[in-house]
């Protein structure tokens, strides 16, 4: 199955999910990224109705629990939906290092691209005058941000296309253009980072994505290069980034009662009138601003300035992402 495919049928499955009444084909067409045809032309719109039957088929083939019903007595077409209980899956105990590595595949998943088109599907629904249940589909939403660098390089990765950036080491003061065939993205001690093969220095190379700025450019074509068989990726991280020196401190207040994973890494915990005070130590002022960040307001960074910095820079990111989405969804 292609990418294309499997994302219009992930696409599918949530906005139908989202739904308690049944949805027309007409509906989900103009919901679902992916359907987008002209329906006064004959020809577009049989090519949508064949791929609206395939991707009906590939669901209930896959036990997907796809109904077929009308809203009311006077509908002449019939709509589709899924039942969230019947699609529910039963409870599944987790040990807890089978727990932690559901958690990274959820992170992936999160940044996978889906999310926005899900959340733009979704404002379309709401705008017809649709009831969506915003329980229906919890955790499908992105929780935690990634670097911008992430879903170019991975596209990249995946394809086998040479890429250029430009990327900034602590010990100079501009950044300098790298051209790169990556194997693979990997997360090595809580930072993302791609390896592959430096076109220009001949050599194999790791890049931590924190460290990449602006634009990666894909300059190659697809399937240029094949990685070396059997390649360590973490290996590779591990001997490159060597141990993580963490002689920096940063000190936060923090909501009584929240932000316990905060409090566990925590060498200093002082209570006070305003809050708790934590000090923290850090290695990289990017990688502990996205740990803040996830606890919205009730944490708040006090020093370093490099630090608070960092944790502004990534809410306006965030904020900047949010309008994005809210015009993106809007305008469709």
């Amino acid at each position: 199955m292609s990418r294309t495919r499997t994302e219009r049928l992930v696409n599918l499955v949530i906005c139908l999910l989202s739904t308690r009444r049944f949805l027309t084909a007409a509906q989900i067409a103009a919901t679902v990224p992916g359907y987008e045809h002209d329906p006064d032309d004959a020809k577009d719109h049989e090519a949508f109705q064949r791929k609206f039957e395939r991707d009906k088929a590939e669901l209930r083939e896959l036990g997907v629990p796809l109904e077929t019903g009308t809203a009311s007595v006077f509908d002449a077409e019939p709509g589709y939906r899924i039942a969230p209980r019947a699609y529910a899956l039963p409870d599944i105990p987790l040990e807890p290092d089978e727990a932690a590595a559901v958690g990274i595949a959820a992170r992936l998943w999160q940044h996978a691209g889906l999310a926005a088109a899900a959340s733009s599907g979704l404002a379309k629904l709401r705008a017809a005058g649709i009831d969506v249940d915003p329980q229906a589909t919890l955790g499908l939403e992105p929780m935690v941000t990634v670097d911008p660098a992430f879903a170019p390089l991975t596209a990249a990765a995946r394809d086998r296309r040479e890429v250029s950036f430009d990327y900034r080491v602590p010990d100079r003061d501009a950044p300098t253009r790298r051209r790169v065939q990556p194997w693979g993205v990997v997360c090595w001690r809580g930072r993302w980072y791609v390896v592959g093969h430096d076109l220009d220095r001949a050599a194999t190379r790791c890049f931590r994505l924190s460290r990449v700025v602006g634009t990666v450019r894909a300059t190659g074509e697809p399937g240029a290069y094949e990685p070396p068989a059997g390649v360590d990726l973490i290996s590779h991280v591990a001997r490159w980034s060597g141990p993580v020196e963490r002689t920096g401190r940063a000190t936060v207040l923090a909501t009584p009662g929240r932000a316990a994973g905060l409090r566990r890494w925590a060498v200093e915990c002082q209570a006070g009138p305003d809050g708790d005070r934590l000090v923290l130590p850090y290695a990289d002022a990017d990688y502990l601003a996205g740990q803040i960040v996830g606890y919205g307001p009730d944490v708040r960074v006090l020093e370093p300035p490099e630090v608070r910095e960092a944790v502004i820079q990534r809410l306006k990111e965030v904020a900047a992402r949010h309008d994005e989405l809210a015009v993106t969804g809007g305008a469709r």
